[in-house]
């Protein structure tokens, strides 16, 4: 069977996408590499039904560990053999284009996200102006790939001419056994990053009765625990960490309202599609997430979530607040989750990544 070398700037063990991805092919018979960073005190990496490979960097952050990690990756991959190389996002798609022109192999992209309508780099001129060059130019060159929503991909379709499958990020359908009781716990999982409405959830804490507890880490975390000093919600509002994808399934299932809370502010935004949207169904946690396309739509098929048009303290409030104490409203949601979870899972959309990829290589 074909092999095929993943290329991230993640750290490999929290990427439930990644891993979810990898696994299905290794399963699927490829020989699989996925190529990753290595952060400072990182732990050990988890074992996995691929192969795994981290590369040690000098920088952490910024435009140097960009550029860093590039040449490490480029000198990585250029002394191995495979049969293609996936770009995951276009912080690494520089090394995976010219790998596949040295090596004459089959080159696929994978775009997690917009990443230039992302809101830290829309906002920054010099670095927008980078990372759309790139895209302008590079992009093209990569005509199979895949993404994670239908607005993505029609977006991507109608600028650069090139028609992505949409495989979303959906997680394993298990058994789902609910607690016995559930403590009122509001639960935020995933990057902290900008744009995730931080800004706005952790004042309106102050009107709801109840608990926050926020489970990652990224760009925003310093901003974060400055807003909770100066809102002096230290006791509401809590920072656990990034936990490994199985034990941040057990805590997802023990929490009471899920957070997806995204800014306005450029495309990757406003198209998005989070792992957390369809973690919180696969548990059977109502949530309140933003009345943009990707997730009015889902919820009008299924209604799972409380959807808000905006980001004001008060609409946060007032959606949170429902769903503490309407109870009719809430095991509505709860028991409309369970039912969704048999058709939003991964082994439904594992079906359209191995016929992606069956394609390619005949």
């Amino acid at each position: 069977m074909p092999t095929i070398y993943f290329t991230v700037t993640t750290e490999l063990s929290y990427d439930q996408r990644m891993i979810r991805i990898c696994t299905s092919l290794a399963n699927a018979g490829y020989d699989i590499m996925l190529v990753g960073r290595k952060k400072r005190n990182a732990a050990s990496i988890i074992h996995q039904p691929f192969k795994q490979k981290r590369l040690n960097c000098w920088f952490e952050k910024g435009k140097l560990f960009y550029a860093e990690y590039n040449i490490r990756l480029f000198l990585f991959l250029v002394f191995k053999k495979m049969d293609a190389v996936c770009a995951i996002d276009l912080d690494t798609i520089l090394p995976c284009y010219y790998i596949s022109k040295i090596k004459k192999v089959r080159r696929i992209y994978d775009a997690h996200e917009y990443f230039s309508q992302q809101k830290e780099v829309i906002t920054r001129p010099a670095i927008y102006k980078f990372w759309h060059s790139v895209e302008k130019k590079y992009f093209p060159k990569f005509q199979n790939g895949y993404t994670v929503g239908n607005y993505i991909s029609t977006e991507f379709r109608k600028l650069y001419g090139v028609n992505y499958e949409v495989i979303r990020n959906i997680p394993l359908l298990k058994e789902y056994s609910p607690p016995i009781q559930k403590e009122k716990i509001i639960l935020y999982q995933g990057a902290v990053n900008e744009a995730r409405g931080f800004e706005f959830l952790i004042p309106a804490m102050k009107n709801i009765d109840a608990v926050l507890h926020i489970y990652g880490d990224g760009n925003f975390i310093e901003q974060t625990k400055r807003l909770i000093e100066t809102n002096n919600l230290q006791d509401k509002v809590l920072l656990k960490g990034r936990v490994l994808p199985e034990a941040l399934a057990v805590i997802t299932r023990n929490a009471y309202i899920g957070i997806n809370l995204i800014e306005n502010i450029g495309l990757n935004q406003f198209y998005s599609l989070a792992n957390k949207f369809f973690d919180f169904i696969q548990n059977g946690i109502p949530q309140v997430t933003m009345n943009f396309p990707e997730y009015k739509n889902i919820n009008e098929e299924f209604k799972v979530a409380l959807l808000i048009n905006d980001l004001a303290i008060k609409s946060i409030e007032k959606a949170i607040n429902d769903l503490l104490t309407d109870e009719n409203l809430y095991k509505e949601l709860q028991q409309n989750c369970l039912a969704a979870r048999s058709k939003l899972n991964w082994q439904n959309e594992e079906i359209k990544l191995l016929a992606f990829y069956k394609n390619i290589f005949g």
